[in-house]
């Protein structure tokens, strides 16, 4: 019941459990408004009307979203030749993205692989080390080989360690019967090779200690070897020659594959005396594999090896080390700061490519406001709200974008795969280079549809409909 001012009656009461609003203004009577209490009925009443109230105005955003979507793709599939030739900054960017971090994820993995097959606690001393610059192999050349006396002295003396094994290698071409095999190695070994290389064997056995001291024309050949020389049959105690000497095959490897297209499964292992009695040449350096105890005593070993090896060649305190020490970390450094330098080539190419993708997307769009301002004026007239307008523009470059960036996955798996199948570079695609070229993509039609969508969302109504179609 209301009662306004200058009315007449009474005040009555409708219900015994009734309120009443009493509406001053400036102490002036002005109306007085009934209220009825809500009991647990009008509660539920009430709320149900309020989640009805929420859904229609979710469905007719929902709505309005939708159709401002539906307008944004029919402005797009209008134009196919120009927004094709809009994306080409986009593509290429996200080409180059997903191109560059399919590489060196591969060739992350690859060289993690590698290393763990070095062991995560072996590292290696022999005359070069790790070499970055020709100077630095200019330098090395002068050092003095690592000898056999060397290897002895540490094999004895250390205390950190499990074991160290040496490795003396040396080309030549190798035959059987009537076969010829060019270019294997040649490598002299301690019968802990194995257990420091992980070298598993295949077939026969490996070498011994006793082959060792006796100096035994005995081998352990790698899986290149046996499929060239002995394909159908069993190459135990089959013999091959090499150079001028002849070997008795004790034992074949597993294959172990090969490293940038490069086997490694071409070679014969002969004992470390018997290499060093009939192939050993002047100054020829062996490589020793220390084993330390464990991972985490990996420095205390590389600081003994380092000490006994400085003792051994009488060096200064300041002077530098006339040998190499090289382990797993070191070569995890040195092959991140690689790929780090290229991965920030391919940050700076990315960069470049998706502002001026960004720019010409921008341009577009703003020649494409200019094309519908009557369209514009029209849907204004009709109801639409800025907020809408806006919505339209952006949704456009961001679609733009977006189909930009899935035409640079596809076009970059393409290229991947064509370099996998034509090249032995190891690539593997990583599923956050994926989402990171949408992402980006995306964003820059976000960021630089702002303006044109703002700009069009400022026209006026009244003027836009004047414009000429």
């Amino acid at each position: 019941m209301r009662l306004t001012k200058g009315g007449k009656g009474t005040i009555e009461r409708e219900r015994s459990r009734a309120h009443f609003r009493l509406i001053l203004k400036e102490g002036v009577f002005l109306s007085i408004t009934h209220i009825e209490r809500l009991g647990p009925a009008g509660h539920a009443r009430g709320a149900a009307q309020g989640w009805s109230a929420r859904w229609r105005r979710w469905r007719a955003a929902g709505t309005a979203n939708f159709e401002t979507l539906r307008i944004a793709l029919d402005a797009l599939r209008a134009h196919k030749l120009r927004s094709l030739l809009t994306l080409i900054g986009v593509i290429l960017a996200v080409t180059t993205l997903v191109a560059v971090m399919s590489v060196v994820a591969g060739l992350d993995s690859y060289v993690a692989e590698r290393v763990g097959n070095l062991g995560a606690n072996v590292l290696v001393v022999n005359r070069f080390g790790i070499i970055t610059s020709f100077d630095d192999f200019v330098k090395a050349q002068k050092r003095p080989p690592v000898t056999y006396e060397e290897f002895g002295y540490l094999r004895e003396n250390m205390r950190t360690i499990i074991q160290v094994a040496a490795v003396e290698n040396s080309q030549s071409d190798v035959r059987s019967g009537n076969e010829l095999l060019e270019d294997a190695t040649i490598m002299g070994v301690t019968p802990n090779y194995t257990e420091v290389r992980k070298v598993d064997v295949a077939s026969g056995r490996f070498l011994t200690a006793v082959d060792e001291s006796h100096r035994a024309p005995v081998c352990f050949i790698g899986e290149d070897v046996r499929r060239k020389f002995f394909p159908t049959v069993d190459p135990i105690g089959k013999i091959i020659r090499a150079g001028s000497h002849s070997y008795q095959v004790v034992g074949v490897a597993a294959a172990i594959g090969s490293v940038f297209g490069q086997s490694q499964d071409n070679f014969l292992l002969i004992p470390l005396g018997t290499f060093r009695k009939e192939w050993h040449v002047p100054r020829q350096s062996l490589g020793l594999f220390v084993q330390a105890q464990t991972a985490e005593t990996m420095q205390a070993t590389e600081d003994e090896a380092r000490m006994l090896m400085r003792a051994l060649r009488h060096l200064e305190w300041n002077a530098p080390d006339s040998f190499g020490i090289v382990g797993s970390a070191s070569i995890t450094q040195l092959w991140n700061s690689l790929t780090g330098s290229l991965a920030n080539l391919a940050v700076g190419l990315t960069a470049v490519f998706l502002v001026v993708g960004g720019v010409v997307i921008m341009n577009i769009m703003l020649a494409s406001v200019t094309e519908r301002t009557r369209e514009i004026g029209l849907r204004r007239s009709l109801g639409a709200r800025r907020k809408h307008i806006v919505m339209q523009f952006l949704a456009e470059s961001a679609i733009l974008a977006t189909v930009g960036g899935l035409l640079g996955i596809a076009l970059s798996l393409a290229v991947c795969a064509m370099a996998r199948s034509a090249t032995d570079i190891p690539i593997r695609t990583p599923m956050s280079a994926v989402v990171l070229s949408l992402v980006l993509s995306s964003g820059v039609g976000l960021f630089f549809g702002i303006y044109p969508a703002t700009r069009a969302a400022r026209l006026d109504p009244i003027e836009a409909l004047r414009a000429e179609g």
